[in-house]
């Protein structure tokens, strides 16, 4: 059977999203800086050397199209994969600037910008580092380029121009920074709650394990009190006293049955919990495998009225999964409790997921217990431990990469079993014999 694979760490999806974040950003400093020169030669009538600032504006892009291109397919981005990136954008505005006026420009400020993209996006010792560099290359800018006036047509207009262009230069910066802040925040955030919910996920799964440990043990400890109750009511059956009394007979049957039941289950739990009591997994075919699970279901419950409909043309080839049976069974017992009378199970298949509903008329969820579902606890039987059975059918579904949802119907309530086949179907190659 195939099950579902991790994905990238919480951290490398975020770093991701904000790599993706600065390749647009650095798209809109191409299409900037292509307007902002374009602007000044023809209308400032500035002397640029234009020739080597294309330069500049075609090996950005260049580099740009190729982190497109290699992070659109690669979803993990590292932090020193990050400080290369922006690296690149500090070397591309210091050529840019060293053409184009050096310190003296105003636009040196989008220095400023760098930095606090480095601050945000990379690890302290990164940070710091990156400051540094973007501090000398500010200072070099002082020493080895052409002040801004000497490009000028007319010199005097410097001041001016400075002035215009620094407006203009923060008005950039800051809604680059409230732009670019407020989404890389929201995806820190993102990725905070994404990690809070692995964490809860893990608490339930340790939940999980601590409850197969108890109930293993219990199994383990019923066995002999089982044993000896067996071997008590077959002598009675034997004895004289009870020989004569038909009704007596029909009583020790009866718990004779129902102690066969009971060693069912506890062979259900150790084989649940890896200790197979001379049994082995098999394969089937859905529509078997849930046929099947249904007739017992309605044997062991002959009280119980099942609506059973199964609405799929195709039949498909599964592994028999004793902890997906066990997960039906308490879907169909929670519903009996709430609704005696009738229970229904329908099955449907939508695309690549099977559907299993099942629904009855019986008060249905409250919107507390619905707020809460599948957390263990969350019941509206007022009884010590009730509640267990949801939140360990919601912590089954999702080890096979489903789900379950809970509504209100028309009559009560109804509880949806959603899993991707290829979590219970066989490969094909299995499925084919080879």
């Amino acid at each position: 059977m195939k099950r579902l694979s991790f994905g990238p760490h919480v951290g490398d999806v975020v770093g991701h999203k904000n790599m993706l974040y600065l390749i647009r950003l650095r798209w809109i400093a191409v299409f900037g800086q292509v307007t902002t020169i374009a602007f000044v030669s023809l209308v400032l009538d500035c002397h640029l050397p234009m020739p080597q600032m294309l330069a500049v504006l075609a090996c950005l892009s260049a580099f740009n199209i190729g982190s497109h291109l290699r992070w659109h397919e690669n979803p993990i981005v590292t932090n020193g994969e990050m400080f290369v990136a922006l690296l690149v954008d500090v070397a591309s505005l210091t050529a840019q600037l060293h053409y184009s006026g050096g310190a003296s420009n105003p636009f040196a400020s989008l220095y400023l910008l760098q930095v606090v993209l480095s601050a945000v996006l990379l690890d302290a010792w990164a940070s710091w580092t990156f400051v540094a560099i973007a501090a000398l290359c500010l200072s070099g800018l002082s020493f080895w380029s052409t002040p801004l006036p000497a490009l000028l047509e007319r010199p005097d207009d410097f001041n001016k121009l400075y002035v215009v262009g620094l407006l203009f230069c923060f008005a950039l910066n800051a809604s680059l920074l409230v732009v670019l802040i407020t989404r890389i925040s929201a995806n820190l955030r993102a990725g905070d709650a994404q990690l809070a919910q692995f964490r809860q996920r893990a608490a339930e799964e340790e939940h999980i394990v601590r409850m197969g440990l108890l109930a293993s043990g219990a199994a383990h400890e019923l066995g002999t009190p089982m044993a000896t109750m067996s071997v008590l009511l077959g002598d009675w059956l034997r004895m004289k006293e009870f020989n004569s009394n038909p009704a007596l007979q029909e009583d020790i049957r009866e718990m004779q049955t129902q102690l066969q039941r009971c060693k069912s289950i506890v062979t259900g739990i150790l084989l649940s919990a890896g200790e197979v009591r001379g049994e082995s997994s098999t394969t089937t075919t859905l529509r078997h495998f849930l046929d099947e699970l249904v007739d017992e279901w309605r044997r062991t419950r002959p009280q119980a009225v099942l609506a059973y409909a199964v609405q799929m043309e195709d039949d498909i080839a599964v592994v028999h999964d004793s902890a997906l049976k066990q997960t039906i069974c308490n879907l169909l017992d929670n519903a009996l409790e709430a609704s005696p009378e009738w229970v229904g199970l329908t099955v449907t298949l939508e695309q690549d997921t099977l559907v299993l509903s099942v629904s009855d008329r019986g008060p249905g969820f409250s919107a507390a217990t619905l707020a809460n579902f599948g957390k263990p606890y969350n019941s509206t039987k007022n009884r010590p431990g009730s509640g267990l059975g949801l939140f360990l059918v919601v912590n089954v579904a999702r080890s096979l990469g489903g789900s379950v949802e809970a509504r209100r119907g028309e009559h009560g309530a109804i509880v949806d079993l959603r899993l991707p086949l290829w979590s219970i179907a066989l490969p094909e190659e299995d499925a084919n014999g080879e």
